[in-house]
């Protein structure tokens, strides 16, 4: 049962293809890589969450914040999702919540968000108890027209996921939580990625090459506890 809602607004999905061993050595057992063409993907992807609140609640007691995760995508019992290694926010509130009733790898940051003329400006810097250091900044925009991810396609696998998984630190076991939204409207995006240690502050090394970008002006989403499989 989906028991928040909120809307996503002006994402960056900013994808590198690795060898899925590389993924595959840093998820917990009983979660396994999904790759596409052999590959698996390490996605950063900076936003702004808005209107974060109780399902049914108005959207004036909303929390606006911006946020930064670092993801990958994930089979658990066969059930496609995505399993996230860190996720940076600048909302107090926000993080301790998630931690506690999401048990999602949420750490609280500074972060910047502009938007002008088309182009957003972002920027998080990591300002956790205890935690790796993790800056980013980025500018980017959307290019042509936009698009749904096709079926079967690279877009399609990258962006329409509607489960995400942790790991319970006290008992080890694997949660499913639920995700609802329309179809992604994608478009092509142009990015320039000025600062990124997001890698290195989750124990990968940067992957060589581009990353893959698609932008995304954003969908109303809905999301429940996870749970026991």
């Amino acid at each position: 049962m989906d028991v928040l809602s909120m809307r996503w607004d002006d994402l960056l999905f900013a994808h590198w293809d690795v060898e899925p061993e590389t993924v595959a050595r840093h998820l917990p057992e009983g979660v396994d890589v999904d790759t596409y063409d052999g590959r698996a993907w390490l996605g950063v992807v900076p936003f702004m969450m808005r209107e974060v609140r109780p399902r049914f609640a108005p959207r004036c007691v909303g929390l606006d914040f911006a946020e930064l995760n670092l993801r990958t995508y994930v089979r658990v019992d066969g059930v496609q999702g995505v399993y996230f290694f860190s996720l940076d926010a600048d909302d107090v509130l926000g993080v301790t919540g998630a931690r506690l009733g999401y048990r999602l790898p949420y750490y609280k940051a500074t972060t910047g968000f502009e938007k002008e003329d088309g182009d957003i400006r972002f920027s998080s810097s990591r300002q956790h108890p205890g935690a790796s250091d993790a800056d980013f900044e980025a500018t980017y925009h959307g290019v042509g027209k936009e698009f749904v991810p096709e079926e079967g396609s690279l877009d399609e696998f990258l962006t329409e996921r509607y489960a995400f998984f942790v790991t319970s630190e006290r008992t080890g076991t694997t949660l499913r939580g639920e995700i609802s939204h329309p179809p992604w409207k994608l478009r092509e995006a142009s990015a320039e990625i000025e600062t990124n240690s997001l890698f290195e502050a989750n124990g990968f090394e940067k992957p060589d090459g581009e990353p893959y970008l698609l932008y995304s002006e954003g969908a109303d989403v809905t999301a429940s506890v996870p749970r026991l499989m």
